[in-house]
């Protein structure tokens, strides 16, 4: 008899109408285990729409059903078991016991999710509509702090941080100097209230920016920054780039970037401001270089016609010391037109499972030649995610990590904002989209997509080629395939000649592959690669011209061919 209160502890949770009539009868009750998540059939969330202001919390509850056929159905609240998550993030947020805070303007979807009684994901969802809250609105709604990631070499060394706000009409503004900025580890680093981290010690702390809105909410953005342990390290290697400048005699500037190589960790780390680097210019009548301690060190400044060296050098503590140069060339024509437009390619980008990347282009049109320019990884351009704490994209400044890469961290939308700065200060800003849509596995009708659960390393990845310019009548790019197969890349409109092709070249290479483009002779007038596509040669307008790409993730090559 006593045999029946064996499972009477494990099924503490079930409902009394299964569980008492069996115990009054003297029965064994095969465990069922209510309380456990290995026996649910189904999950309900309850309330399955939730209408919230923004900065007000709603509890979630979720119910699951069990059964399976075995005994007459009951419920159990699960809503401590399940993995509850946001699509949407930056919308509201929600916490492992189902409770849901309003962040801003939106609408995000709540998933709750188990294991369930086939061993397979069993999940629901409630939607989340979030309004500003007060008469006013809410003028904040995201804020990001670019880079999103930043290393410094040693102790003592300082890097810069800025904080651009995203209003509710859609407007950015930076508030680098109006955030309330903290460092998670006093021991890592230190931040002003000017955004300028400073190391202090070993390892790697999370910068966070806090905006306040007039109705006391708030909007945050967090950054990541290293510092490598241990004395300062020396300096092997100095950059400058670009390589080459043309300004006009009127006064125009340029902006040179000096990237220093530690030689024991190979960091890359922008020196363009420190005072260890000295700036100078071999002609300084033609033009001229400002250098530490001015506030735009490296800012160039054209004085007359002719040609001049500039020249970046690096002293390290030991006395050692390396330099770069570069050519600056001065001519009495007026300066060039600012940024005329901006455009991002592809358009849209849409992923299938988490951790999934995408890289955009940003191509510049201005008024007088070059016409077309590949602006992604300029230093007077800055990508910005709508969210970014689900979708971060890579922005100037980060060494080592190419711009208008965006990773995905979360389900749902993000628009893409790419910011180009003119001479003037005046703004020129192009969108695109990224997506990564939650479909829950359904075996074996649907396979899902961007579910917890979906990071799965990819063996493939897709190349996209996009021609930039402005021909529309022969232009050619072409690329073997990974096993040698010519021609597996072949379009625009020099290939109709060969019957293959279109537009946009498509192709799909295992991951890790170094994939060769060319333009061939006499398929139109060649202005350059995008960046990240690194050229074999001498680039001329007559070509071939060919570049290379590795392909760690799907990617995205400009070709400009006018």
């Amino acid at each position: 008899m006593f045999s029946g209160f064996s499972g009477l502890q494990s099924v503490r949770s079930c409902s009394r109408a299964l569980l008492f009539p069996a115990l009054a009868l003297g029965l064994v009750l095969p465990f069922v285990g209510c309380g456990s998540s290995t026996d649910i059939d189904s999950i309900a969330i309850s309330p399955e729409t939730v209408s919230l202001a923004t900065g007000a919390t709603a509890q979630l509850t979720a119910i699951g059903t069990i059964g399976h056929g075995q005994h007459p159905s009951t419920t159990v609240n699960v809503t401590s078991l399940a993995t509850w998550r946001s699509s949407v993030s930056g919308v509201a947020t929600v916490s492992s016991t189902g409770e849901v805070v309003a962040l801003s303007a939106g609408v995000t979807t709540i998933t709750a999710s188990i294991k369930g009684f086939t061993g397979l994901l069993t999940s629901n969802v409630a939607t989340i509509t979030v309004t500003g809250g007060g008469s006013a609105g809410e003028p904040l709604v995201s804020l990001t702090i670019i880079p999103g990631t930043q290393a410094v070499a040693s102790v003592n060394d300082t890097t810069q941080f800025i904080a651009i706000a995203t209003t509710s009409t859609g407007t950015t503004e930076d508030l680098t100097g109006k955030v309330t900025w903290s460092s998670s580890s006093a021991n890592v680093a230190k931040i002003s209230a000017g955004g300028l981290a400073t190391g202090l010690g070993q390892g790697t702390t999370t910068i966070t920016a806090i905006a306040s809105n007039p109705d006391k909410t708030v909007v945050t953005g967090t950054a990541n920054l290293t510092v490598i342990a241990g004395a300062s390290e020396p300096f092997t290697a100095i950059n400058i780039s670009p390589g080459t400048q043309s300004l006009s005699a009127t006064g125009q500037t340029g902006q040179f970037i000096a990237l220093g190589t530690a030689g024991g960790s190979g960091l890359n780390e922008d020196v363009t401001n420190s005072p260890r680097v000295k700036w100078t210019s071999s002609v300084p009548s033609i033009a001229t270089v400002a250098t530490y301690p001015a506030p735009s060190a490296g800012l160039v400044t054209g004085v007359s016609a002719g040609t001049t060296t500039i020249t970046a050098k690096l002293t390290n503590p030991d006395g050692s010391t390396v330099t770069s140069t570069s050519t600056v060339t001065v001519s009495t024509t007026s300066a060039p037109e600012p940024l005329l437009s901006l455009q991002i390619i592809p358009k849209d980008v849409t992923v299938g499972n988490l951790l999934d990347t995408g890289q955009f282009i940003a191509i510049g049109t201005f008024s007088t030649a070059p016409t077309v320019q590949d602006l992604t990884n300029s230093p007077n351009l800055t990508w910005v995610s709508s969210f970014p704490t689900i979708f971060p994209i890579n922005t100037t400044g980060v060494a080592g990590a190419p711009a208008g890469v965006i990773t995905a961290f979360g389900s749902g939308t993000a628009v893409v904002i790419a910011e180009a700065k003119n001479p003037d200060g005046s703004i020129v800003t192009a969108t695109a989209t990224f997506n990564c849509p939650l479909v829950l596995p359904n075996p074996p009708q649907t396979p899902g997509s961007c579910y917890p659960g979906s990071e799965t390393p990819s063996l493939l990845a897709t190349l996209t080629v996009f021609n930039t310019g402005v021909n529309t009548k022969d232009w050619l790019v072409e690329a073997d395939s990974a096993t040698g197969t010519k021609n597996v890349l072949h379009c625009g409109p020099g290939s109709s000649k060969a019957g293959l092709g279109g537009s946009v070249c498509v192709a799909t290479y295992p991951v890790g592959t170094l994939v060769t483009l060319t333009a061939p002779a006499g398929t139109g007038n060649f202005g350059g690669w995008s960046s990240n596509c690194t050229s074999t040669g001498t680039v001329t307008s007559a070509g071939p011209n060919s570049c290379t790409v590795k392909l760690s993730t799907n990617d995205t090559v400009g070709a400009i061919i006018n």
